[in-house]
């Protein structure tokens, strides 16, 4: 499904039984609390926009899972170093990485997925207030639904192919999502993954079997190894988001 999907799931819910999830360290957020303003200063354009966009979304009742301050601004940097002009997203939550990418380049246009029209009308209203309608268009539904369709447009030469490709969606149709993603992004284009560490149970062969998270992150790194279009890369992270990390491909 194509919102945000961060949260780790029932079965993770317990601390005290699982000890994955209690891990933290709080060098890790205040490290962030002191570098993002010093790198991040008011005067970098769209920044009130991205601020309101994070604000507003939870004000509105979305969970707040929508990636670190830094990794917005590492998402746009990246658009930036490969010049992307159509950037494709699956999982909108409340446009807060939307507007990021959004505001690597006037010149950006981005297309992101949202299965859930309340939440996709909350993306909307931040980015109206971002003043970003014209350079950003939602679309609304199951993105296994909407991502053939969008294929389909590119090969009737309606629409080019995307530059980058952001998934920040359900974790169980990481593979399904990355394969649309790779078809339609062009040979040395970006398609990035979030949240594929989850807290390192991505590691954890016996706990797949029963949490499809797990089995989804894991089938996505293993099916990706195995995918001659792409070369890629997986990072693990540390911050005020806690533990997880992030897959990074290049489309050959």
């Amino acid at each position: 499904m194509p919102h945000h999907n961060d949260n780790l799931g029932p079965a993770e819910s317990n601390a005290a039984e699982e000890p994955h999830t209690a891990e933290h360290d709080d060098r890790w957020a205040a490290v962030d609390a002191y570098q993002f303003p010093h790198l991040n200063p008011q005067s970098r354009p769209y920044r009130a926009a991205i601020e309101h966009a994070l604000s507003n979304s939870i004000e509105r009742g979305l969970d707040d899972i929508a990636v670190a301050p830094s990794q917005g601004k590492f998402l746009s940097l990246q658009c930036q170093i490969i010049d992307a002009k159509r950037i494709l997203e699956i999982g909108t939550l409340g446009a807060y990485s939307t507007i990021w990418m959004a505001s690597s380049s006037p010149e950006v246009r981005v297309v992101t997925l949202e299965i859930n029209p309340n939440t996709a009308a909350i993306a909307r209203e931040n980015i109206r207030f971002a003043g970003l309608e014209d350079r950003i268009e939602v679309l609304v539904g199951a993105a296994l639904d909407l991502l053939p369709r969008l294929a389909g447009e590119i090969e009737q030469g309606k629409r080019d192919r995307f530059d980058f490709s952001f998934i920040d969606a359900d974790k169980a149709n990481a593979l399904p999502y990355f394969d649309w993603a790779v078809k339609m992004t062009r040979p040395r284009g970006l398609v990035y993954l979030d949240n594929m560490v989850r807290k390192g149970y991505l590691a954890d062969e016996q706990r797949a079997k029963t949490d499809q998270n797990v089995r989804g992150v894991r089938n996505a790194v293993e099916g990706i190894g195995k995918d001659t279009r792409v070369d890629a890369v997986l990072l693990q992270t540390v911050g005020v988001k806690n533990y997880d990390g992030f897959l990074m491909a290049l489309v050959k």
